[in-house]
This record gives C-alpha cells, sequence and structure tokens, in this order.
C-alpha cells in the first residue's frame, strides 16, 4: 500500500494552509455501507498509509431506511477519539442537503455546523462545505454566515460544492469586496465519464481565482473501476444501478477500454488510472474516493505514484471526449 507520511507528498488547497493527502477518502459509506467496525479498519489503514484528508456530510446517510443522516459524521468523530489523531486528520463535511436542514440560509449554516461540530467531536471544522448551492439565499447571506464561524474559530476554512460558475464568482467577489472568508476549494462532479459537470466555466472560475478542485464521485459510483462489463455479472453495490448505467453509453465503454489497456500495461487497477488521470487534470488537488473495505484501499492509494505517460493521458482524453 502507498505510504506518503514522510515525503512532500501534501497538496495545500487554494491560498489557505491546509495540507492535504492527494487522495480524500470519501466517508459517505461510513455508517451505510460499512459498519463501525469496517469503517475503523478503513480509517486506519488510510491513515497508516498516510492519508489525513476525511470528507463527510451532515447529510451521510439519510438515504438509508432506518438512519436520519449524521450517520458519518458520528463514526468519524468516534473513530478520532479513539486513535486520539485529531490533529494529524484534515476534516471537511458539508451543510445545505440534509431533508431536515436543507438549504443555506445564515441560521442554518450555524446550526448545521454546531450540530456536526458535536457529532464529529472536534472543535474546529477544517474545511466547511455547502453542500449545493441555494440559488434562493443571496450569496451576501452565504458567505457571511460562514465568515462568522471562521471568526468565531468554529470552522477553519470555506469551500463551495454544487455550485455555478457565475455564483461562485459572485461569492468570491463578496468576498474580496468586504474582506470577508474566501472559499478555497471547490467540489464538483467530475470524472472520466462527467467531464462537462466542471470543465468549461466553473473550472475557469476556479482557475482564476486559485481555488482547488476536489472532486467527487471520481470513479462513477465504482464504474471506472471496471467491475461493471458489457454482459458481465451483476455487481453485489448499494451503488451498483447507478454505476451499471454507464454501460449504455458508447463514452462508457471506450473509457472502460481505455482504462483496462492502460492498466494492463502498467500493471496496476484501472481504478487507480481513472484516479491519476483525474488527479493531473488542472486545478485539481484531491479526488475523493471511498472504500467500504480495506481491501479496497491500496487500488485508490496506488494513484498517487501513478505519472501517466502523455500517451496514456491522450488515449483517456479521447475515450472520454
Amino acid at each position: 500500500m502507498t505510504d506518503y507520511r514522510n515525503d512532500a507528498r501534501r497538496v495545500t488547497l487554494g491560498a489557505s494552509d491546509l495540507e492535504v493527502s492527494p487522495l480524500s477518502l470519501g466517508g459517505n459509506v461510513f455508517g451505510w455501507t460499512a459498519d463501525e467496525a469496517q469503517s475503523f479498519a478503513v480509517l486506519d489503514a488510510y491513515a497508516a498509509a498516510g492519508g489525513n484528508f476525511v470528507d463527510t456530510a451532515d447529510m451521510y446517510s439519510s438515504w438509508v431506511p432506518g438512519n436520519t443522516g449524521g450517520e458519518s459524521e458520528t463514526v468519524i468523530g468516534n473513530w478520532l477519539r479513539s486513535r486520539g489523531n485529531r490533529d494529524a486528520i484534515v476534516v471537511a463535511t458539508k451543510v445545505g442537503m440534509h431533508p431536515d436542514a436543507p438549504g443555506l440560509k445564515a441560521a442554518n449554516i450555524k446550526r448545521v455546523a454546531e450540530e456536526s461540530l458535536v457529532r464529529l467531536g472536534i472543535e474546529r471544522i477544517d474545511l466547511f462545505y455547502t453542500h449545493r448551492d441555494d440559488p434562493g439565499t443571496p450569496v451576501e447571506e452565504i458567505v457571511t454566515a460562514l465568515d462568522e464561524l471562521v471568526k468565531e474559530g468554529k470552522v477553519r476554512e470555506i469551500a463551495a460544492s454544487n455550485i455555478g460558475a457565475d455564483r461562485l464568482a459572485e461569492s468570491l467577489a463578496f468576498s474580496d469586496r468586504e474582506g470577508l472568508a474566501r472559499y478555497v476549494a471547490v467540489q464538483p462532479h467530475y470524472n472520466l465519464v462527467s467531464r462537462g459537470t466542471y470543465e468549461g466555466g466553473l473550472a475557469d472560475v476556479a482557475a482564476a481565482n486559485g481555488l482547488s478542485a476536489v472532486p467527487y464521485y471520481a470513479l462513477a459510483s465504482g464504474f471506472l473501476t471496471g467491475k461493471y462489463r458489457p454482459g458481465g455479472a451483476e455487481v453485489p453495490s448499494a451503488r451498483a444501478q447507478g454505476a451499471a448505467r454507464y454501460l449504455a453509453e458508447p463514452r462508457g465503454l471506450l473509457v472502460l477500454e481505455a482504462l483496462n489497456k492502460i492498466a494492463s500495461v502498467r500493471g496496476v487497477e484501472p481504478a487507480t488510472v481513472a484516479l491519476a488521470w483525474l488527479a493531473a487534470r488542472p486545478t485539481v488537488a484531491a479526488p475523493i474516493a471511498s472504500a467500504r473495505t480495506v481491501e479496497q484501499l491500496p487500488a485508490l492509494l496506488a494513484a498517487v505514484d501513478l505519472r501517466l505517460a502523455e500517451e496514456e493521458t491522450a488515449l483517456l482524453d479521447a475515450a472520454s471526449a
């Protein structure tokens, strides 16, 4: 398993002082497809390999029958307490998509932050995302509320997920004009079979303003692991339906073919190649990938060391265009 504890393989998010691993561990599976014991094992293995950037949200995993949301944060909080490693981990969480606390009104942002702090058992959230833009709330209200959390010491840095280019630019301009906390990162839906969800206007705004991208769905719900093949056996995964739909798209099949070709030559897994391609894209700092089991981690972490040749990148660019 890749070990990058004692070298320079840390990336800085935007203009912040947050130095993070170039692979972020997604916490969406914690308390969902991975129980607490499994989650602890994955977190232990990730940290043992030098990983320090864990991503979660207040709404994970509210979609599961019997869950109410906050399960992932609770698992991560229990792990941090049990391991005594709070200072070694950069914790990112989000506000705005919990079914019982939707939107980005100032009062909601502040309430959710307080509740997340309790579940995580920490005094300050390292990176606090707006999980989804709330067009009905002025950016002035959103940014001001986030700035107050920073000034109160409850949030270290702020970021935005699922936001359009215009609203992102407007938010950054307001922060600059008023001297308030400023987004340092953006978390877009971005991968080899979903390039238009980031490339273009949103990526241009991020680049022009020095923001880092921390893409989610980096492996397209598992499709880019190569487990899903035309006519192949059904994959026992809670995300199988979302991943398998890419098999019906010509681009999906072309991407799989390219991934498999490069992976075979390099002696690595297709997931490793997919993450390496994404990590090398302009503005991208740390793709997010989740692991339900420890056995799934090595292929993800190996992407940190894989540098694709120009012809390999060109092949993937063409297949995913």
